[in-house]
């Protein structure tokens, strides 16, 4: 929490994060002259952001009141995968209150999506787990002008580009919304409630249908001039190999990710090379990433060295971030960290050995701890920020 941010939105997200405190607590934890935090607290309950909350145990004197974030406060979070769509919807605290979650095709386009995105939040309405929503976070599977809200020239979700996602949500619902890239906001969610809470410069690969990489640096993302920072998928590592889908030669995510992987599997299964996948293959007519996972964990050495394979891949390319960005940390999630600790194993591997010492002398490489919640978790914190925002 920086303190050249406003009071109110210091106030707000320490209510948000510790839940109910006396006036005297806050106004110690924030540094500030108790007649001021009274008046703008004053002013919060006004808005309707604040509510009492009973009474304060005894520091010695006059029992201080407990003020608490309203109870009735609803953030819509979206986490829009290439093919998924993860919704929850939270009160002020970023608890859950209701989740969905199903398959999805990124490539239907935006109108279809957002419909069903709208549908989701009418039912949890009906359900009764909102009368109205305070703001909506959403990430999506692209590049994005988070100061304009809309995706810019993203390489797999056609029909998407400058489209007005924020402008919509925001008409549809009758509340603030916020856009951001879905990799984005794996790093805050992680950052707010994961693995790297507290920590200030860390990076969250996501390792999925695509590759990408949030950035956090001195305790904020960093987004970059156009948004496209982290966009780690199609840096080439390969100078002849498979086309990408940004029309390029050889990207990382071309020759590892989900749809790379089941590709390769599935060459290996019909050559005969792994007898597992090609057991795998025969009774169900398909080979997936997971099936890669499985067969690896029982001995398969074709499976053990697509994902090592894999794991060299990625990690070159993080050994060339970390000597340029020092982080102090490495998160691993997406869709692919189930292929676990030997997909991990090879990345720490090249990172250590490929990047400066000094750089990786007490640098931990983890996988994520939210797991799939990473992004609904993100998109509830950039959703109570941007409610908060307007509480000025």
């Amino acid at each position: 929490m920086r303190t050249s941010d406003p009071l109110h939105l210091r106030l707000l997200r320490l209510l948000r994060d510790q839940g109910a405190i006396s006036r005297a607590e806050l106004a110690d934890q924030l540094e500030i002259a108790r007649p001021r935090l009274l008046a703008e607290l004053d002013r919060l309950v006004g808005t309707g952001f604040v509510t009492e909350a009973g009474m304060a145990a005894s520091r010695g004197g006059r029992r201080s009141t407990l003020v608490e974030l309203n109870p009735d406060l609803r953030f819509a979070a979206v986490d829009l995968g290439a093919s998924s769509i993860d919704l929850e919807v939270t009160n002020g605290r970023l608890e859950p209150i209701a989740a969905y979650s199903e398959p999805s095709d990124i490539r239907s386009g935006p109108k279809v999506i957002l419909h069903r995105v709208n549908e989701l939040l009418a039912k949890a309405k009906v359900d009764g787990v909102y009368e109205r929503l305070d703001s909506i976070g959403i990430g999506v599977p692209g590049p994005v002008s988070y100061r304009d809200g809309v995706p810019v020239s993203p390489p797999i979700m056609p029909g998407w580009d400058r489209f007005p996602v924020r402008e919509l949500l925001t008409r549809e619902h009758g509340c603030p919304a916020v856009v951001d890239n879905d990799v984005n906001i794996m790093a805050i969610g992680e950052r707010h409630g994961g693995v790297a809470h507290s920590v200030d410069d860390f990076l969250y690969v996501k390792i999925g249908t695509g590759i990408g990489c949030g950035i956090y640096l001195g305790g904020e993302v960093y987004r970059g001039t156009d948004g496209c920072a982290g966009d780690i998928g199609h840096i080439q590592v390969d100078g002849i190999g498979p086309m990408c889908s940004c029309g390029n030669v050889g990207c990382l995510e071309a020759v590892f990710s989900g749809a790379a992987l089941a590709k390769d599997a599935t060459m290996a299964a019909r050559s005969g090379t792994s007898p597992a996948l090609a057991e795998r293959l025969a009774a169900t007519g398909t080979v997936t990433a997971r099936d890669v996972a499985q067969c690896a964990t029982e001995g398969d050495p074709t499976c053990i060295r697509l994902i090592r394979d894999g794991g060299r891949r990625v990690g070159s390319v993080l050994a060339g971030l970390v000597s340029f960005a020092n982080p102090s940390m490495i998160v691993i999630g997406g869709g692919l960290a189930h292929l676990g600790h030997i997909l991990l194993a090879e990345i720490r591997s090249v990172v250590y050995r490929r990047s400066l010492p000094l750089a990786t002398g007490n640098l931990p490489v983890v996988l994520s701890e939210l797991n799939s919640r990473a992004g609904v978790a993100g998109a509830a914190v950039l959703a109570s920020d941007v409610a908060f925002e307007q509480a000025s």
